[in-house]
C-alpha cells in the first residue's frame, strides 16, 4: 500500500474555483494547477492564508490552462519557496505572461484602496497576495510543452498533454506514476470545452484509466443543441432588446477568449446586416493584451479569419488608460461595453455597473458562470438592491443571462466525454462544481461507472490510488481550512450585506419618524435578546 500514489484535493472541491490537486508518489510531489479562490469572502480569504503544504517540497507544477482559478496562485507559490519547473502549453504560457501580472496589479491596487479605508477606520493594514515582481518570477519558471509529448515531471511521474477545447492552450493531463506491477494511470480533464465552440476544437484524450479527475461545472445543465446559428441568433435578440437611444448594453466578460468570441460574433452580425452597427468598446487592458496573443495564434484557431476581421472592425475600439475608461461615462447614444471581470468581482466592470445599474435604460448581459457569493451571482439571482464599496444601489437595469457562450461542456457533453474515456477501473473524482452540479453529473454517469466509485472529494481530502477504487486517507488530526459545508455557498458576509439592505428597506417603508423609531427599537430588542 505504501508504494501507491496519493492524491490530495487542495482546491475546486465542491466549488468551482481554486483548482489545485497534488500527486505524491515515491517521495515526490507534483501539483496540477494552483488556482485562486473566488466566490464568497470565506473562500477568497484562503488566498491570503498559507498553503496547506510546503511549496519548497513541490517538485513540479503542471498547468491545465491560464484562467486565474487555475493559475492565479502560482506567483504566491513561487514567493513562498517553489523553485521547480512549471509545465504548460506554449499558448498557456503566453497568456499567463499577461494574466498573472494583471492579477498582481489588481491586487496591489485594491489593497491600496482598502488600506486607505482601513486607516480611516482604525483597522490594520493588509498586504497583497503577491506582487508584480512575484508574477514575473513565476513566468520565468514556465516550460513550454507540446501536446502528446511525454515529459518527466519528477522521478517516477511522467505526463503528456491533450487538447481540452476550453481555451486557447487549454489541456487535459495524462499522468502515469509508479504503482506496483504496472503504472497507475490518471487523467485530469482540466476544464472541458463544449461542442460547437467558436474558436476551439473538441476535447481529445486516450481511453482506459485507473482514475479520472473531471470537472463538473455544468453537470446538472442541458443546454439542448447549441449551434453557431442559435448562439448568434440569441445574441442578436439580446442586443436588439437592449437598444435604447440613451442606453448601454454592459457585458461582464472574462477577458480571455469569452471577450474575443463575443466580439467576433457581434462583428459577424454587423457584417451580415443582422444588427445595425454600433460602437463596441472593450474596456479591459487585459482583454486588449490577450487579444494580441489571440491575433498571433489566429491561424491555428477555428474561425481565426473572422476573429482577425473583428479586431480590425471600425466599430470596435479598446480602452487602455484609466482616462479612456472614465470617458465612457460621457458617451451618448446606444453602445456596447464588454468589460472584465466576468463575475463582476473586480476590474473596470465594477465602475460601469455603479454608473448604470440604477438606470432603467441599461441592460446587463451575463454570459459566463457566476460563482456563489459573487456580485454576478447576486444579479443573476434577481437581487433588487446590491451594495458596492459600501454604497447601496437599486437595480433598475435589465439583467439578462445568455449561457451559450460558456467555455464549459454541459451535462450531456461531460457524460459523453467520460464514455469515450472508458474503461475506468477505479474512481471518477468529480471536482470543479457546486453541489447541485455534482449531483446532476453523478446521475448522468451512473450507467457508466458504479455509483460507489463516483466521488466528490472535500477540500484537502486525500486518497490512495491503486488499480481499483481509491481509498480515502482519514486524518482525524487535520483541522479543515474552512467548514466543508461552506464551499460553493454564500457565507456570513453575504448574509450580513443582505441584512443591511433589508434593514434599510424596512426603515425606508416606514411612514414617519415615529414608525422608523419603532423599527429601530425592534431591532435593538432582537439584538439584546441574543
Amino acid at each position: 500500500m505504501s508504494d501507491q500514489p496519493v492524491i490530495t484535493f487542495h482546491g475546486a472541491a465542491e466549488t468551482v474555483t481554486g483548482s489545485c490537486h497534488m500527486i505524491e508518489a515515491g517521495g515526490h510531489r507534483v501539483l496540477i494547477d494552483c488556482g485562486m479562490f473566488q466566490g464568497s469572502k470565506t473562500e477568497k480569504e484562503l488566498n491570503y492564508r498559507a498553503f496547506p503544504f510546503d511549496p519548497r517540497a513541490i517538485d513540479a507544477l503542471i498547468l491545465t490552462h491560464a484562467h486565474i482559478d487555475h493559475s492565479g496562485l502560482v506567483p504566491k507559490l513561487v514567493r513562498d519557496g517553489f523553485t521547480g519547473p512549471i509545465f504548460a502549453s506554449a499558448p498557456t504560457i503566453d497568456l499567463c505572461k499577461v494574466m498573472l501580472p494583471d492579477s498582481a496589479h489588481i491586487q496591489e491596487m485594491e489593497v491600496e484602496q482598502l488600506n486607505r479605508r482601513n486607516k480611516r477606520r482604525g483597522r490594520q493594514e493588509v498586504t497583497p497576495i503577491y506582487t508584480l515582481l512575484d508574477a514575473m518570477e513565476a513566468v520565468k519558471l514556465m516550460r513550454p510543452t507540446r501536446l502528446a509529448d511525454w515529459r518527466e515531471a519528477a522521478p517516477g511521474i511522467r505526463f503528456r498533454l491533450w487538447n481540452a477545447g476550453h481555451l486557447l492552450g487549454s489541456t487535459s493531463i495524462e499522468m502515469e506514476t509508479a504503482g506496483g506491477d504496472r503504472p497507475v494511470r490518471i487523467l485530469f480533464s482540466g476544464d472541458l470545452g463544449p461542442d460547437n465552440k467558436l474558436l476551439q476544437p473538441n476535447p481529445e484524450a486516450p481511453a482506459g484509466w485507473d482514475h479520472v479527475v473531471m470537472e463538473s461545472t455544468y453537470g446538472d445543465t442541458d443546454r439542448l443543441e447549441v449551434t453557431e446559428a442559435r448562439r448568434r441568433a440569441e445574441l442578436r435578440a439580446e442586443v436588439q432588446a437592449a437598444i435604447n437611444p440613451d442606453g448601454v448594453l454592459l457585458i461582464p466578460s472574462f477577458a480571455v477568449e469569452r471577450t474575443q468570441e463575443l466580439l467576433a460574433d457581434l462583428v459577424h452580425l454587423f457584417e451580415t446586416g443582422q444588427l445595425p452597427p454600433c460602437p463596441v468598446i472593450i474596456d479591459s487592458p487585459l482583454a486588449n493584451r490577450a487579444s494580441q496573443i489571440f491575433r498571433a495564434y489566429a491561424r491555428t484557431l477555428d474561425n481565426g479569419d473572422l476573429l482577425l476581421r473583428a479586431f480590425a472592425s471600425p466599430h470596435v475600439r479598446f480602452t487602455e488608460s484609466v482616462e479612456q475608461s472614465m470617458a465612457l461615462d460621457q458617451m451618448h447614444g446606444f453602445h456596447i461595453v464588454i468589460s472584465a471581470s466576468g463575475m463582476c468581482e473586480a476590474g473596470r466592470i465594477r465602475h460601469r455597473l455603479r454608473n448604470w445599474l440604477w438606470r432603467s435604460e441599461a441592460t446587463v448581459l451575463l454570459v459566463g458562470y457566476q460563482a456563489a457569493g459573487t456580485l454576478g451571482r447576486l444579479l443573476a439571482d434577481g437581487a433588487p438592491v446590491v451594495r458596492m464599496k459600501g454604497e447601496q444601489i437599486e437595480v433598475r437595469a435589465r439583467i439578462r443571462k445568455l449561457d451559450l457562450y460558456s467555455g464549459h461542456a454541459d451535462g450531456p457533453e461531460l457524460a459523453a466525454w467520460l464514455r469515450k474515456r472508458l474503461p475506468v477501473g477505479g474512481t471518477v473524482f468529480m471536482v470543479h462544481g457546486e453541489e447541485m452540479a455534482i449531483d446532476g453529473l453523478r446521475a448522468r454517469l451512473a450507467d457508466s461507472v458504479p455509483r460507489e466509485r463516483l466521488v466528490d472529494p472535500r477540500l484537502d481530502a486525500s486518497y490512495r490510488l491503486g488499480h481499483a477504487a481509491a481509498v480515502e486517507i482519514v486524518d482525524t488530526a487535520r483541522v479543515p481550512r474552512i467548514d466543508p459545508r461552506q464551499a460553493g455557498h454564500t457565507d456570513w458576509h453575504n448574509d450580513f450585506q443582505s441584512l443591511l439592505l433589508d434593514i434599510q428597506a424596512e426603515i425606508g417603508k416606514a411612514a414617519d419618524e415615529k414608525a422608523r423609531g419603532k423599527v429601530i427599537r425592534r431591532l435593538r430588542n432582537a439584538l439584546a435578546a441574543g
